[in-house]
């Protein structure tokens, strides 16, 4: 599909007769009768679909990020259990070995947990509501686009530049956004989503190699010596 440019491939099986299609994959068949096709005569579009991630936060044996008080479980967390290409139900699995192990230590430090203190009330008065929410859905389109034909399956390290340079343009137009409009959900999920976004392709311009869900094209080979690829902020 990125050789071509294509929108999708397609599977056939027409050359099967209709009753045995029909019994082997009778809810497919059902499914895609509804969108107008029928796969006993006809081609079916497919492309790959991403449906999990492989962990990016990094944790302790409990579940503990170096944020005091913040614990991070199962596909949102790097403990080194998934490997470096996840197999189907494994972070199921890890769900309930890490939430075991976090309750755990929560219980012990419970009671040496500081209250919060009452936070400032929200001053807006400085914004309007805005008449261009046009802008976040559009910027939240382009950042699911261009992260799937950039930063998907087969990477290459200008395809990395590219989407770094639309992440450093997003940032700069969302930031302003948000300096003058009022906060909505949408805003506040588009600029979490771009962080994250930022945080993969850096990591993945670091890594010169080529390991589990990471291919690129420039890297083929697996490093001997790999270490783990973490970031921390500069500050840090």
């Amino acid at each position: 599909m990125k050789r071509l440019g294509a929108d999708c491939m397609y599977l056939d099986i027409s050359h099967k007769p209709a009753d045995f299609v029909k019994s082997h994959f009778p809810m497919i068949a059902e499914k895609l009768q509804g969108y107008g096709i029928d796969i006993t005569t006809d081609m079916i579009p497919i492309v790959p679909a991403a449906h999990y991630t492989c962990g990016g936060v990094a944790v302790d044996k409990s579940g503990k990020t170096d944020i005091e008080g913040l614990y991070a479980i199962g596909e949102v967390s790097y403990t080194g259990l998934h490997g470096a290409n996840r197999m189907a139900s494994n972070s199921l699995l890890e769900c309930v070995v890490y939430a075991w192990s976090a309750s755990q230590d929560i219980e012990r430090q419970f009671s040496a947990i500081l209250q919060p203190q009452q936070l400032p009330f929200w001053d807006d008065s400085k914004v309007t509501n805005s008449d261009e929410e046009v802008v976040i859905q559009h910027n939240w389109h382009e950042l699911r686009l261009f992260m799937w034909d950039y930063v998907g399956i087969v990477r290459s390290t200008k395809r990395l530049e590219r989407a770094m340079h639309r992440i450093e343009l997003l940032k700069h137009e969302i930031d302003e956004y948000y300096c003058h409009f009022r906060v909505s959900n949408n805003l506040l999920e588009l600029r979490n989503l771009l962080q994250v976004a930022e945080l993969i392709v850096r990591c993945a311009m670091e890594r010169k190699e080529s390991r589990g869900l990471h291919y690129t094209l420039d890297y083929p080979e697996l490093d001997q010596q790999a270490t783990p690829t973490i970031l921390v902020p500069d500050n840090y």
